[in-house]
């Protein structure tokens, strides 16, 4: 199949490309190829490549960005989601809508599931609930709520904290914070398995396991070699951050299972590969 996959020169849209060229064709998309909020530059461009599907990582990821400037937000994650869906629509492909875990408020007491009502509290979260809207107006579509991503291809949560530590900083994160993480190329094969099936339609997906940002931090300084003693672990509302942050958001992978398909390995495998394959 000929996959195009925008935002390509993201962490996500990094382990996409790796998952998907092993046995597809892959167009990777920058915005130097087509910017998501020109609407006739991405019509242009799908028109021209003929994907028949199109996987939409793209967007602005960062809660804070997102909350210091709503409209920008709104423009990209929402806007620039309408340009990519109404441009497939015209040329007949399908989509893969990437989410997230914050289009919930993070206060269940157990894992979320698929049909669990969205509830984002966030600028960023709201944006990418949108954009689950607007996918949904395909009739082939997958939409995937993907959590806190680790993965090679660009700074991530767990390589800047190895960056810190071995520069003799300490590296505060949050301990208060309880969800899931995934490797970035775990998903994308998971993924690719799905849109194979042409199994159409929400799914939840991570590695196995719920922790901290704390645990995953800590875990990931241990398994590089360095001093696990310089992770601190505060409450998420003393690190300063502009936008509220979810205390629980471990989701549950109900639909995968539903439909047949196999769950992606512990969160600490993954985790394990990620640092020995990039040689942390």
């Amino acid at each position: 199949m000929r996959i195009a996959i925008t935002g390509a020169a993201g962490l996500f849209g990094h382990g996409l490309a790796a998952a998907f060229s092993s046995r597809h064709t892959v167009i990777p998309l920058t915005r130097a190829d087509a910017d998501i909020t020109d609407a006739e530059a991405v019509r242009a461009l799908l028109e021209r490549i003929r994907p028949e599907i199109v996987v939409h990582p793209a967007g602005i990821p960062d809660l804070d960005i997102a909350d210091a400037d709503p409209a920008r937000a709104h423009l990209v994650n929402v806007e620039g989601t309408r340009h990519v869906v109404e441009s497939a629509r015209a040329v007949g492909a399908a989509v893969v809508y990437i989410s997230t875990d914050a289009v919930f408020n993070g206060q269940s007491t157990r894992p979320y599931v698929e049909s669990d009502q969205p509830d984002p509290i966030t600028v960023y979260g709201r944006t990418k609930l949108a954009g689950e809207i607007l996918a949904q107006t395909l009739p082939q579509h997958w939409i995937f709520r993907v959590p806190v991503l680790f993965g090679p291809g660009k700074t991530n949560f767990i390589e800047k904290g190895l960056r810190k530590i071995a520069a003799g900083e300490d590296y505060r994160v949050a301990s208060d914070q309880m969800g899931c993480a995934t490797y970035t190329i775990d998903a994308g094969y998971k993924i690719m398995e799905v849109v194979e099936a042409r199994r159409y339609g929400l799914y939840h997906l991570a590695n196995q396991g719920a922790c901290t940002r704390f645990e995953l931090a800590r875990r990931a300084v241990e398994l590089a070699g360095l001093d696990s003693n310089k992770v601190v672990g505060v409450p998420a509302a003393q690190l300063g951050r502009r936008a509220p942050r979810l205390k629980y958001a471990v989701m549950e992978m109900a639909a995968l299972k539903a439909a047949g398909f196999s769950l992606p390995r512990p969160w600490l495998e993954g985790l394990t590969d990620y640092l020995h394959t990039n040689h942390f």
